[in-house]
């Protein structure tokens, strides 16, 4: 089994504004709530309990640009809500300069960016995200320039989706070579490589005090407990700040947190209890334990796992009381987040059509958002529900086992991985759970003929007052505004005025300094708007 593929991206657009709203009034105008109130973390840093950077040039809202109707009303819904930003090649200099470009805009805010670091030799066993550093030391030099971005700031970092699920030349556990054993690549080598390659990202994230780092957990469907909990050992997990799990799959957030559990415990157990036993992990593959008096069962990914569930196939009571007669007094601190971005109503059942090429990963059909994004988990463990995967990005051309190019689930070609998917995007709204509400104000901003200034009609939700903010690009310079007042700092304009009622003239027009350019997302009185 293989993770859902991820978006290959390059880094931010040229157009981004490098530092966001430095005055306080416009933080606030430009703040996007997450879904519960955030609480400050215990030492006032780290991923826990920090607000979430959302990015007024991210790839959905450049997609958006060129999308018209519900289309386009779909990418800015989805682009008003924290995503992370993924960065897959350049050079050192290119991801230090596109990483900087991130942070310094989230600092400015006070807000916490989430980057994904996917740039692994070989990465993906060069299937669908093929791609990545030529070799080590390409890798190291770049991981380091990654670091630089950063520098002393916040930041979370996503290491390599992949990285650990996918390994050329492994030999696991039970010493089954794996799958992805590439010609090109060494055998002798290739599995300690990737663990330097790891380790070496590890050490230079935990370097920085500001900056949380995460590496791959795989998913609750995927690799049993033992045989992860091994890899994220020998990848520097203790010297990390976890693992994250579910990244670009659909699993259920209750299962995703059993399995997460699960692993942060049987790392307890090998490193403090009985060294290098994994093999007395218990695992999702077989449940029985004492509390189910040894009896057990495959645990099944089509329903939501409990300690309670009546259905022994999702039952977890086993496997936790196996837990418990092992650990004793000795408690799991390995923490970790989980990808909520796709997994509202859990994995597709595909009922066995396709056979083993079912590609259950692979833009499976009418799955819905999952939870908002959320550092404020009240679960043992979990340190927040990220959007790892952007959600509405295709996860490539699904063939399922037939010579395409048409996906023969769809009846269509999919867009290649990482490009634009208006069907999917649709589908994940329609069937979000928790469900989500349209954006309700929109803004139509009509350039004047010479291109100087702008005309701004603003409708739905509208007070009598109002406090347009929107981002614009690097040397674009708002100077004023009809009936209104116009703030400015470091690439972000907040414009402030009385709602215009009556007739169809608009309620402000804005001129610029130079030819003015439509911003790409507008948020009214701190909501944001379609546009």
């Amino acid at each position: 089994m293989t993770l859902a593929r991820t978006r290959l991206r390059g880094g931010p657009p040229t157009r981004r504004a490098l530092a966001l709203g430095a005055a306080a009034a416009l933080v606030a105008a430009l703040a996007v709530p997450l879904t519960a109130t955030a609480a400050v973390a215990d030492d006032g840093t780290g991923l826990a309990g920090s607000e979430l950077y959302v990015d007024p040039w991210s790839t959905t809202l450049e997609a958006a640009q060129s999308l018209s109707g519900q289309a386009r009303d779909d990418a800015q819904l989805l682009g008003s809500i924290a995503s992370a930003t993924w960065f897959t090649d350049g050079t050192p200099g290119e991801v230090e300069a596109g990483v900087d470009a991130v942070v310094t805009a989230a600092a400015a805010e006070g807000r916490m960016p989430v980057l994904v670091a996917y740039n692994l030799p070989f990465r993906d066993c060069a299937q669908y995200s093929a791609g990545g550093a030529a070799d080590t030391a390409a890798y190291n030099a770049w991981i380091d320039g990654f670091a630089a971005g950063i520098a002393g700031r916040e930041a979370t970092v996503i290491l390599e989706p992949d990285g650990l699920g996918v390994i050329p030349h492994y030999t696991t556990l039970d010493g089954q070579v794996e799958w992805c054993q590439p010609a090109e690549v060494p055998a002798g080598t290739a599995a300690t490589d990737r663990f330097e390659q790891l380790n070496h990202a590890v050490d230079a994230f935990a370097a920085l005090p500001e900056t949380s780092v995460y590496l791959d957990g795989t998913n609750a469907a995927w690799l049993s407990i033992g045989e992860i909990s091994d890899r994220l050992l020998k990848a520097g997990v203790q010297r990390a700040d976890g693992f994250f799990l579910n990244t670009s799959n659909y699993q259920f957030t209750a299962n995703s947190t059993a399995y997460g559990t699960w692993v942060s415990q049987c790392i307890a157990y090998v490193t403090e209890v009985n060294p290098g036993d994994f093999g007395s992990c218990g695992n999702q593959y077989w449940n029985g334990g004492p509390a189910t008096n040894w009896q057990g069962v495959g645990m099944s990914q089509y329903g939501e796992w409990s300690p309670d569930a009546a259905d022994p196939a999702l039952n977890t009571s086993g496997v936790d009381s196996r837990y418990a007669s092992i650990l004793g007094a000795t408690a799991p601190t390995t923490r970790f987040v989980i990808d909520t971005s796709r997994n509202g109503l859990g994995p597709w059942n595909h009922e066995g059509a396709y056979g083993d090429t079912h590609e259950d990963w692979c833009n499976p059909p009418d799955r819905g958002l999952g939870a908002r994004p959320d550092t404020t988990i009240d679960v043992p463990l979990v340190d927040a529900y990220l959007w790892i995967k952007v959600p509405g990005e295709s996860d490539g051309k699904c063939y399922r086992g037939t010579a395409g190019p048409n996906d023969p689930e769809r009846g269509y070609e999919d867009p290649a991985a990482g490009q634009w998917f208006t069907q999917q995007a649709r589908e994940l709204i329609a069937f979000a759970e928790p469900g989500i509400a349209a954006l309700d104000c929109h803004v139509d901003w009509t350039p004047s003929l010479d291109g100087a200034s702008a005309a701004v009609r603003l409708s739905g939700e509208v007070g009598s007052r109002f406090a347009l903010a929107f981002a614009v690009p690097d040397g674009q310079q708002i100077t004023k505004a009809t009936r209104a007042t116009v703030a400015q700092a470091e690439g972000i304009v907040t414009v402030t005025g009385a709602a215009k009622r009556t007739g169809n003239a608009p309620d402000t027009v804005v001129h610029a300094d130079g030819p003015v350019q439509t911003p790409w997302q507008f948020l009214l009185d701190g909501r944001a708007c379609t546009s």
